[in-house]
C-alpha cells in the first residue's frame, strides 16, 4: 500500500525531531556536555533518523516506518 507524499513526510518529521529531543535530554541530563555539542550529538542523530526512514520507504510499505 503506497503512503501519501505528504503523510510520509509529515511522519519523518515527527519520529526525526523525537529522536532529537529524546537524544538531547538523555545526553544533556546523563552526559557532562556543553549545550552546543548536545545539540550537535542530538542533531546528527535525528539526521540518522530521517536517513533511516528513507531507507525504510524503499524497502517497507512506503511509511516512514521500516516495520510493515
Amino acid at each position: 500500500m503506497a503512503v501519501s507524499t505528504r503523510y510520509f513526510y509529515r511522519d519523518m518529521a515527527e519520529r526525526s525531531i523525537a529522536t532529537f529531543a529524546q537524544s538531547f535530554l538523555a545526553v544533556f541530563v546523563v552526559g557532562d556536555m556543553s549545550t552546543l555539542k548536545t545539540a550537535a550529538m542530538a542533531g546528527a542523530t535525528a539526521l540518522l533518523s530521517v536517513v533511516k526512514s528513507g531507507v525504510a520507504s524503499r524497502f517497507g510499505d512506503g511509511s516512514a516506518s521500516s516495520i510493515d
